[in-house]
């Protein structure tokens, strides 16, 4: 089957379009999913650039989103049946095979129905983004209707469903963006107020914004500069949430007298500690954001469909830190809805 092959870390020429022996049929639990289309995250371009998570996984194949069709069913599995259209966020990390490739075989719990309304490539973009913000809004800063979150980098792939989710939640979003491009756009998903950074100093901003309060929630999706700058626009007894290292250089001396909460969330722990009810936990968050899709109320966005083969070229975009939404890899065949 083709797939994109990763030999040795480096840049995004090391991806190379390849031939590599197709997956057997599924034993235990096990489905096997004809791929149509994978997601590109910017955990793909890390694990690329600096290696994988696990030894001696080279040669392997990457993405950990992807969205297809079931081929085959184990005797084992119960809950997919061939035919079945479903989208997950599993493998790439260098242990189970990733979704830059034709198939792939998938524990049958790992695999969840997608929506109905939208299409493959839409669907392979969403699961690693949704449960990132999920997790980070819901599960870990336990937002509320009637709370104010200031969403960072509301324009990318975490931040654009993050701003739905915390309005569909009954929030007030803000969100930092850095054009008037972005800022439409985020308008247009719900964003309560937006602010460009390249023209304003955020934290000031926001406290203007909440009348000196600051933000009851802050998600940062940035970076160590971003996370230390939000501290002083986070409301007192508020929560930080962060998908990054912070860094060692941080005083935490304001955050202490704002008796701030600071959470971490890694959507992949699940999958790198094999932790099962959490990776339960995962499905579930899937299910409810296929039933909002379905209902119009949750929507992803795809700003560039490439071809497999051009994996490469997709890294080469993401890393640029400039797209709107996500970017995905399609195979050759059609994609139909």
């Amino acid at each position: 089957m083709k797939a994109i092959l990763m030999s040795e870390p480096g840049a995004p020429d090391v991806l190379k379009f390849s031939e590599i022996d197709e997956p057997d049929s599924p034993e235990g639990n096990q489905i096997k999913v004809r791929i149509r289309s994978a997601g590109i995250n910017p955990i793909d371009t890390k694990l690329r650039s600096r290696g994988l998570f696990y030894e001696q996984a080279l040669p392997a194949v990457l993405g950990c989103d992807g969205a297809g069709e079931v081929t085959e069913a184990s005797t084992g599995a119960s809950r997919v049946k061939p035919g079945d259209r479903v989208w997950f966020c599993h493998g790439g990390l260098g242990k189970d095979q990733g979704n830059y490739a034709e198939y792939r075989l998938i524990d049958e719990n790992l695999a969840r129905p997608m929506p109905s309304s939208i299409d493959f490539a839409t669907a392979a973009a969403g699961p690693l983004v949704l449960i990132t913000a999920w997790e980070a809004l819901f599960d870990r800063a336990r937002l509320q209707a009637g709370q104010s979150v200031l969403i960072h980098a509301g324009a990318g792939g975490v931040g654009h469903v993050a701003i739905q989710l915390a309005k569909i939640r009954g929030a007030r979003v803000l969100t930092s963006v850095s054009n008037r491009e972005k800022a439409a756009f985020v308008t247009d998903l719900g964003a309560d107020e937006v602010i460009l950074y390249p023209e304003c100093d955020v934290a000031q901003r926001v406290n203007e914004l909440t009348c000196g309060k600051g933000a009851d929630v802050v998600f940062d999706t940035v970076g160590p500069e971003v996370f230390k700058a939000s501290i002083g626009c986070t409301a007192h007894y508020g929560q930080i949430v962060t998908i990054l290292d912070p860094g060692s250089d941080i005083t935490f001396k304001e955050a202490r007298n704002r008796n701030l909460s600071i959470s971490f969330t890694l959507m992949l722990t699940p999958m790198l500690r094999g932790l099962p009810e959490a990776r339960a936990h995962q499905g579930e968050i899937l299910d409810q954001c296929a039933q909002w899709i379905d209902e119009g109320k949750l929507h992803i966005h795809v700003s560039q469909r490439l071809p497999l083969a051009e994996a490469a070229e997709a890294h080469r975009m993401i890393e640029t830190g400039h797209s709107k939404g996500k970017i995905v890899l399609l195979q050759s065949i059609p994609i139909q809805v």
